[in-house]
């Protein structure tokens, strides 16, 4: 499914000023207002203590909000109990019952909600076929492998036909390649079946690769709610722009606004343009945040055109098979980063670069955001 086919959706989950506090007095999710649209794919993305496994605790019923209320299909339910919510979940410990074979697994939900045995056993044989593990139906999880157990515990979410199924960083266990491979068959299951999904990660790549839109959560709040190509691109605040993608960060202070961009003087020196995205006007602390895919690298005396040059010095370089990274010391900033690729326009490549040399880095105003102060 399309992200832009769920666009105009309606809102299957409504968070309505929902709070969370487990102390009385530390909030772990401050007023909470956010809908979530039948038929797409979202996922609560920020690091851990963000909140974003607490709003999903309280969408499944685990836990109780503090203040507020959540509403399914327009019906409240923050007094209804977990197995009345039609909610499916996937763990990332799995969760299944090792003396039960994958095919009872999977008919367990089945059993709770006194389908017939006719029913049970044809939905049984189709979440099997949908996983492709239809010859392993008798055997149990401790003879399979973790990604296997995996697919199992995603059969037994959707057997039932759930309105919504909430996922808690269930790709976690499983080692890279796995992961990767899993993520596609989830959002692919997701696209032919049409479900809404609510998934929980602290992995940003996981997030941009599986979502329709993704929720930013830091200290209790979501700070920007928007599609993964909006995310990257067009960041509210320093925040979503350090944790969405690889980030290069400025300090300075905004010397002039015009429109909507401004003149920022660095504080490791020199100046450069950047669009005025979060600053408060002149004399305002700014964290400038450039893409390291962005930056062009020069040699020391090349012409360059564009107001956006700066003196750099090589501290190393770092070779990544499709790309390589340079990373570069730029007004202060030792971690400075630019990305290499064979065939783009910069003039300098990975090995021809040496630590200590010193080059120049052109980046056009436009890449260069200015935002709230890191």
């Amino acid at each position: 499914m399309e992200a832009g086919m769920v666009t105009s959706a309606p809102a299957l989950v409504r968070f309505s000023g929902i709070q969370k506090t487990y102390d009385g007095e530390h909030l772990v999710v401050k007023n909470l207002d956010l809908d979530i649209r039948k038929g797409e794919f979202i996922t609560l993305l920020g690091p851990s203590g963000s909140g974003k496994t607490t709003t999903l605790m309280m969408l499944a019923g685990f836990e109780v909000p503090t203040h507020g209320e959540i509403y399914l299909a327009d019906r409240p339910i923050k007094n209804v109990p977990p197995h009345k919510r039609d909610i499916g979940m996937v763990f990332q410990n799995y969760a299944l019952f090792p003396h039960l074979t994958i095919a009872e697994n999977i008919a367990f939900p089945l059993s709770v909600r006194k389908t017939s045995k006719a029913e049970a056993q044809e939905r049984v044989r189709a979440a099997l076929r949908m996983i492709k593990m239809e010859p392993l139906a008798h055997r149990r999880p401790g003879q399979l492998s973790g990604g296997q157990q995996q697919r199992v515990a995603l059969a037994r979410a959707l057997v039932f036909n759930p309105q919504l199924v909430l996922m808690d960083e269930p790709l976690g266990a499983l080692d890279k390649r796995l992961r990767e491979q899993m993520q596609l068959e989830i959002k692919q299951l997701h696209e032919t079946m049409g479900i809404t999904v609510v998934y929980v990660t602290h992995d940003q790549s996981e997030a941009l690769t599986m979502s329709d839109r993704i929720a930013v959560f830091n200290d209790g709040i979501v700070q920007q709610i928007d599609r993964p190509d909006a995310l990257y691109e067009h960041p509210v605040n320093s925040f979503v722009a350090h944790f969405i993608g690889e980030n290069n960060v400025l300090a300075g202070t905004v010397e002039t606004v015009e429109k909507e961009y401004c003149r920022v003087a660095l504080a490791g020196g020199g100046a450069v343009t950047a669009r005025a995205v979060n600053v408060s006007g002149a004399g305002a602390s700014t964290s400038l945040s450039v893409r390291p895919e962005r930056v062009a690298i020069v040699p020391d005396g090349a012409s360059s055109e564009g107001p956006n040059r700066l003196p750099a010095r090589v501290q190393n370089t770092i070779y990544l098979g499709d790309h390589a990274l340079a990373v570069l010391n730029v007004a202060g900033n030792g971690e400075f980063m630019v990305k290499l690729q064979p065939g783009t326009h910069d003039s300098l490549r990975h090995g021809s670069l040496r630590p200590g040399e010193n080059v120049f880095i052109t980046f056009r105003p436009e890449d260069c955001l200015a935002l709230d102060p890191a």
